[in-house]
């Protein structure tokens, strides 16, 4: 039999019910990796008594044949989700030491499935952040290695630590969000499979807020199926969530039959950036060619305002960071800052935010607030809200018009170094959202799947964007193109 750790999530469900292994043996196989990965700094709040109790219990559930698809399965959930009684940070100092008294809505509804919790994952503070660098346990590292160099590489952000872990076989899934591209971008920087759920498919009920407009819960996997399975587990309407969608929820891996003939699959040519490296055109190519070949009818597409996509993305999301983020005063939860004589509320809050949010945080709430502020409201976020819905309108307006879903680059290179891109211009790593924003700011669901690796070997994705409420309609599509490219390729053990 394949190595526990390597099983995919559909193996590992077939294996678990045909008792070829136990849940117990699978989350022992687990964390015995996780151990040995400290280099890897994926896991940042380790949960091994819990995962022991659930896979103890997911095995009474197996023998007694009440078994759903995520039974005994091995996770590892994005510090931005509240577990009770686990340290929920959001991989922020300002919320050290904060024990939620609740769950999650999606965390229970996985843990009512029968999934195992191995631990935390590592991100970007609050989500903020495309390379995992904001964090405040230190950088997530990438499991992939550049050719011959020996050079630590970003997993991407904000959702670097599940990325990593899923590509690395430390978890056979992780639970991740996406504001603007945080489950799909290090999804293709890993050669993981990612999809973010239409806005109102899964609930934000206990999911800490970035922006809450924009916020969605995902899967991250290995393969298609695999995100089918765990997106059906999460979806569904929740009545603590006022944006969750009361929609039937419908059986995605039963929908992924790979037959995409008679399909129209748009490319948007607003989406050929100056300077795009040549290897992400080939591979973009390379995939229309997959698709094309499957029976899909290829037809070019325009989206003629994605150009305003990411300034107005990078006016929307701070906005909505620096209400959010109000809530983090040193009264109720989390680290309070030492305070001098004479010292009252004002400089409470002051010092409590000075020491407890980071400077990429502090940098958004700040351009927030300036966004929202009196006199610049009108010129900065009531314009950007109007792009939005324009935004909106392209793709609704391709769709009306027999699109059925629309392939696009996932990202603009493959991973880059740590360290690269810290010291420039944030504007640089804003880029990296590049062809991800989009989708945040219309609602719909995106999917990065791995299709080829560049000159340096390292993985690289494309990206499907679908219609509303249609992620099964999607994930068979991102299927057809998961099998068409035949990627197995999975980094050399190093750490």
């Amino acid at each position: 039999m394949t190595e526990l750790t390597d099983l995919t999530l559909a193996g590992a469900r077939d294996a678990l019910r045909a008792g070829e292994t136990t849940a117990a043996e699978l989350t022992e196989a687990h964390l015995t990796a996780i151990e040995g990965a400290g280099a890897l700094n994926a896991f940042v709040h380790h949960t091994p008594e819990i995962a022991r109790e659930q896979a103890k219990a997911a095995d009474a559930r197996l023998q007694a044949g009440d078994a759903p698809a995520m039974c005994g399965i091995p996770i590892g959930v994005k510090d931005l989700f509240c577990t009770k009684g686990v340290a929920s940070q959001a991989g922020s100092r300002i919320l050290e030491g904060f024990r939620p008294e609740y769950e999650s809505t999606i965390t229970t509804q996985l843990f009512d499935a029968g999934a195992v919790m191995l631990g935390k994952l590592n991100m970007d503070e609050f989500a903020m952040g495309s390379s995992n660098e904001t964090s405040t346990y230190g950088n997530a590292v990438n499991p992939w290695k550049a050719g011959n160099s020996d050079a630590a590489l970003t997993p991407g952000g904000s959702s670097g630590g599940s990325a990593a872990a899923v590509a690395a076989r430390l978890c056979l899934a992780a639970l991740g969000t996406d504001t603007g591209g945080s489950i799909r971008q290090p999804a293709a920087f890993t050669g993981i499979t990612g999809i973010k759920p239409t806005y109102g498919r899964c609930s934000r009920w206990g999911v800490v807020a970035f922006a809450s407009s924009l916020d969605q819960a995902g899967p991250m996997t290995r393969t298609v199926r695999d995100s089918a399975i765990m997106l059906q587990a999460m979806s569904g309407h929740d009545p603590k969530d006022s944006t969750s969608a009361d929609l039937a929820v419908p059986d995605f891996e039963a929908m992924l039959t790979g037959d995409v003939k008679g399909q129209v699959i748009g490319i948007p040519r607003e989406y050929r950036m100056d300077g795009m490296p040549e290897e992400i055109e080939a591979l973009w190519q390379d995939g229309i060619a997959m698709l094309k070949d499957a029976g899909a009818e290829i037809r070019d597409i325009s989206l003629p305002h994605t150009k305003y996509a990411l300034p107005a993305y990078y006016v929307i999301a701070p906005a909505e960071a620096s209400s959010n983020l109000a809530r983090y005063d040193g009264v109720r939860f989390g680290h309070r800052a030492a305070l001098s004589q004479g010292d009252g509320i004002t400089e409470m809050y002051e010092k409590t935010r000075a020491e407890g949010f980071g400077d990429e945080v502090q940098r958004r709430v700040m351009v927030g607030t300036y966004v929202l502020s009196a006199g610049f409201y009108d010129a900065y976020y009531n314009r950007a809200r109007k792009v939005r819905t324009l935004i909106k309108k392209d793709f609704e307006d391709v769709f009306a018009d027999g699109i059925d879903a629309i392939l696009t680059p996932a990202t603009p290179s493959s991973a880059f170094e740590l360290g690269a891109m810290t010291d420039a211009d944030p504007i640089q790593m804003y880029l990296n959202d590049v062809f991800t924003v989009t989708v945040n700011l219309a609602g719909l669901p995106g999917v990065a799947v791995p299709t080829g690796q560049d000159r340096r070997g390292l993985p690289l994705g494309l990206q499907l964007i679908g219609k509303p409420w249609q992620e099964g309609e999607l994930l068979n599509v991102a299927h057809c193109l998961e099998d068409r490219a035949g990627f197995v390729a999975r980094p050399a053990k190093w750490w």
